[in-house]
């Protein structure tokens, strides 16, 4: 969307503020008991997970026909509703399917399973990221929208053909008390549904857990922030679509993967909260080289080497991340816990990333970059007090059993 909006003139302080239809994904918290544990009526019958991952697939292709039948220069007001209804239906898309990976298997395997999601993930943002710039390159925008709406059908058909996983939870809505007054079922069910759930977490850790929130609040500022000036910035220096599809995403994709192998196997070695800490001054220094970038000549060679040194630091830092985050769940539940950390880990980038344009238009790119990097700085001292107090020593030994690919 960054590039499509930057091809059709729109400024750069409006593409950042563009990414604030993202902070969907942080405050999916407050509609994720709702997935976690309304039955929704008739298609409900697929089970609850895959259920709610159908209807918010639908949403998905409803929204991206929509973008490809729109004109950003004469209705921007009618792209950003149609962006907000992708970032929702996406957002309550991730909640399921979280919730899904979490079930499915047991917590042994949760870090395989993280490994396994990112890599999904991955490819489909190699599909979505160089597929789309292709098309668009080729053809034009309307037809990239359009065939992502249509790719939205492999996530349809794989719905429709797994397996529902078995459910482990104490507390469930079919237990609820049929009696009393319409009020009473209500609050019954908030405080099962909604309530419960934080509590849960703050009564396992303690104050602890207001640590562990702080972490998980924290890490992904920088990356997140950078990653709003990110396409804009290829195609201010000249770069066209072809090549950012080529090296950004495609070549992108394969360091991504490196990284992620690499991530598992120094886990392993040194611990998660070692490689926690490696992951966060890797993804600030990769910020340093984007300001460097930026005053020197734009080459293929340079844009090369960066998009390296940073999907390497990303893939590494994402399978460590995501597999801390699996550790700390009840699966009794998963998907509001999960939701609440997903929730946390992206709200405060998206918002500082909103006025990642501005910094652009004001100070240059170059400064953008060192800013960018340098807010990466409190999640660094925060895991070093982390270390210090020996904090993860209570928490699960799980997520340390990251396999090696």
């Amino acid at each position: 969307m960054s590039a499509w909006l930057t091809e059709y003139g729109v400024s750069r302080s409006t593409i950042g503020f563009f990414s604030w239809v993202g902070i969907t994904y942080s405050i999916k918290v407050f509609w994720a008991p709702v997935v976690d544990r309304i039955r929704l009526p008739v298609i409900g019958r697929l089970g609850q997970r895959r259920s709610w991952m159908l209807i918010a697939q639908l949403g998905i292709a409803a929204g991206l026909v929509g973008l490809s039948i729109v004109d950003p220069s004469e209705n921007l007001r009618g792209v950003a509703l149609l962006a907000l209804v992708v970032a929702f239906a996406s957002a309550t898309q991730d909640i399921s399917v979280d919730a899904y990976r979490i079930e499915a298997a047991e917590m042994e395997r949760q870090a395989a399973m993280a490994a396994a999601y990112i890599f999904g993930y991955r490819v489909a943002l190699l599909v979505a990221g160089a597929g789309a710039l292709l098309i668009a390159e080729f053809s034009t925008w309307g037809t990239s929208y359009a065939v992502m709406a249509g790719l939205v059908s492999v996530g349809v058909i794989t719905t429709c053909i797994v397996r529902e996983p078995e459910r482990d939870v104490s507390i469930d809505h079919s237990q609820l008390s049929v009696h009393g007054s319409r009020r009473e079922r209500l609050f019954q069910w908030f405080r099962t549904s909604v309530i419960a759930p934080f509590l849960e977490f703050f009564s396992r850790y303690g104050w602890l857990a207001l640590v562990l929130l702080g972490v998980i609040a924290t890490y992904r500022i920088s990356d997140i922030t950078m990653g709003v000036m990110a396409n804009p910035f290829y195609l201010d220096l000249g770069f066209t679509k072809t090549e950012i599809a080529s090296i950004v995403k495609a070549f992108g994709f394969s360091m991504t993967l490196a990284g992620a192998a690499l991530g598992g196997i120094l886990v392993v070695r040194f611990g998660l909260m070692r490689m926690m800490l490696a992951g966060a001054i890797m993804v600030a220094l990769t910020n340093l080289l984007f300001a460097l970038m930026a005053e020197l000549p734009p080459t293929r060679t340079i844009l090369t080497m960066v998009i390296s040194a940073d999907n390497l630091s990303a893939g590494l830092a994402n399978v460590v991340f995501v597999a801390f985050l699996s550790s700390l769940v009840n699966k009794t539940y998963t998907a509001t816990q999960y939701a609440l950390f997903s929730s946390l880990m992206t709200l405060l980038g998206k918002f500082i990333g909103g006025f990642a344009g501005v910094v652009v238009d004001t100070f240059g790119y170059t400064m953008f970059f060192l800013y960018a990097s340098g807010i990466g700085i409190p999640v660094m001292l925060l895991l070093l007090v982390v270390m210090r107090l020996e904090v993860f020593s209570s928490l699960p030994r799980v997520a340390t059993q990251i396999p090696p690919s």
